[in-house]
């Protein structure tokens, strides 16, 4: 119940503030359209930011499973949202994860909600790269991980420099993949089409 009400203030504490803003904008609030935007501003603000909730070293460790498998396991193609903490504007794309296993495996569904849990967060890609990275290094102490995220910033697309077909790549890699043979290996495989 306590955390209950303390959600409730901080999403009214948000819901005054976007009333503000609005106002200082020179918009009128009490037209129909303005109406519920501070709730729904708040509400989402909350759900964009809820990876701060979340450890994800737990969700990896809640399906960390002993394995004698020790060849590279990618999962690609991997949807995130995060918002720019520059400008709080979206930033979207695919992320690449592969680790090589060194005794233990996870559920492949935990590396997407890992993604899901930094991208849900002010971030910057770059950042966001290697929390990644150092999250599944840390929890799972595979052999060698690698990350790629391929991202759109609408920070440049709407704003500023304006350029809207522009894509940002960032990895980050440790262990096995210091060797350029495995990170060829690698980037061979998330570029395939399948």
């Amino acid at each position: 119940m306590y955390q209950d009400n303390q959600m409730m203030s901080k999403e009214e504490s948000i819901q005054k503030h976007v009333h503000a803003i609005l106002e200082l904008l020179g918009e009128d609030t009490g037209r129909e359209g303005l109406l519920k935007t501070p709730a729904r501003v708040a509400k989402a603000m909350i759900d964009l930011t809820s990876g701060y909730k979340t450890d994800a070293s737990a969700v990896l460790n809640s399906a960390k499973f002993k394995e004698d498998y020790n060849q590279m396991v990618i999962v690609r193609d991997i949807p995130f949202y995060s918002l720019c903490e520059h400008h709080m504007l979206p930033f979207y794309g695919k992320a690449h994860v592969a680790y090589i296993p060194n005794g233990y495996i996870t559920g492949l569904s935990k590396i997407a909600r890992v993604v899901d849990i930094f991208s849900h967060r002010l971030q910057v890609q770059e950042r966001m790269t290697t929390q990644i990275k150092e999250c599944i290094q840390q929890s799972l102490h595979p052999l060698g991980v690698m990350v790629v995220l391929e991202a759109h910033h609408m920070c440049m697309q709407m704003r500023g420099v304006e350029k809207s077909h522009s894509l940002t790549t960032t990895s980050d890699f440790c262990g096995a993949f210091n060797q350029a043979k495995t990170r060829d290996e690698f980037l061979k495989l998330i570029s395939k089409q399948l």
